[in-house]
């Protein structure tokens, strides 16, 4: 059947939709022995599909994993400045894996990898508005802090949705808030907390849809259930 080549590339595992678009503008991927073009299509059963020279792999089963992501680590297959990666963490589960979303480098928690294209894309789509619930522990807090953190502000020229903010606890100048956001802005808590005032000094992602982080262990993962995955 006659696809996408950026579909077919991330259906077996090669990269994510995206990094598989950037794989055919770079010229590394050809069919027939001529270099594809974004955009084009072809058959995997009947045209010759290579990325680098290499054959793609045969369709790998999906494999949905949930990851305990420590600080420390970047959200990537690889990283140009030698700095550790997830991939490093979930190399022994068999598959070749690509995040759902990111982490940042200085926040922990939950992170799902998979192969599965089709699922990364349904999960990371904005008109599916998958909630994102983070542990957020702050210095810098004051009583109307909390009000201010639930303002909808605007980040990057886009309002976001009012925020779920919930105070947890506060001694001090320092609480922990459990915060439920719907986008997927860039650093988009911190920001948030920055707009109210208080520092962001540990970031911590909880819960994904109706997935909860529960304890894993950090640095460690395990795969998904399929209940899991089809409340996901």
């Amino acid at each position: 059947m006659t696809q996408r080549i950026q579909k077919i590339l991330s259906a077996r595992g090669v990269a994510s939709r995206r990094s598989a678009e950037e794989m055919i503008t770079a010229g590394r991927v050809t069919v027939n022995g001529r270099v594809a073009m974004l955009g084009e299509s072809a058959d995997p059963d009947i045209d010759r599909i290579l990325v680098d020279g290499k054959e793609l792999p045969s369709t790998p089963g999906s494999v949905y994993i949930m990851l305990h992501k420590p600080r420390g680590y970047v959200t990537t297959l690889s990283d140009e400045k030698g700095r550790k990666t997830v991939a490093d963490l979930v190399k022994d589960c068999g598959q070749r894996v690509y995040p759902v979303g990111r982490l940042d480098y200085d926040s922990e928690g939950l992170l799902l990898l998979t192969n599965d294209g089709e699922f990364a894309n349904a999960m990371m789509h904005p008109k599916h508005r998958v909630e994102k619930t983070y542990a957020v522990w702050v210095s810098g807090y004051r009583e109307e802090a909390t009000a201010l953190l639930k303002q909808p502000i605007e980040l990057d020229g886009y309002k976001i949705r009012p925020p779920k903010v919930q105070l947890i606890r506060s001694e001090g100048n320092k609480a922990l808030y459990h915060v439920t956001i719907g986008e997927g802005r860039n650093r988009q808590v911190r920001r948030m907390c920055a707009h109210a005032g208080m520092e962001v000094v540990r970031l911590k992602r909880i819960r994904e849809g109706k997935l909860e982080l529960g304890n894993l262990p950090l640095g460690k993962w395990r795969y998904l259930t399929e209940r899991e995955i089809a409340e996901l």
